[in-house]
């Protein structure tokens, strides 16, 4: 009876461990990832062109095309957020001045 349990158990550890693995067919050179939601992926780095401006509705759709974001916000220091991560969105903290301080994405 010990036999049939190890080997059930050694059994179901494969099974298991073999549904973990992946395969990647992505293209390395798409400049744009997608999430496993199928939304696309912010890129900070392509929006930290907006530090030191001033916050506007018209820098804020530039940063979010550039960085590739599906939505994009201001944040001031006294916004309350939650603690939501979303890798497709672009959030740009400012200053009480509303000039952008820094640039992430969640």
């Amino acid at each position: 009876m010990p036999w049939k349990l190890a080997s059930l158990g050694t059994l179901l550890a494969a099974a298991m461990l073999a549904g973990c693995s992946t395969t990647s067919t992505e293209s390395t050179t798409d400049p744009v990832t997608t999430s496993d939601t199928g939304h696309s992926r912010c890129e900070a780095k392509a929006a930290e062109f907006t530090i030191g401006k001033k916050a506007s509705p018209e820098l804020l759709e530039q940063a979010r095309t550039r960085a590739g974001a599906q939505n994009a916000r201001f944040l001031l220091p006294t916004d309350m957020v939650t603690l939501e991560y979303r890798s497709d969105r672009l959030n740009l903290n400012t200053d009480a001045s509303r000039v952008v301080t820094r640039v992430n994405c969640g």
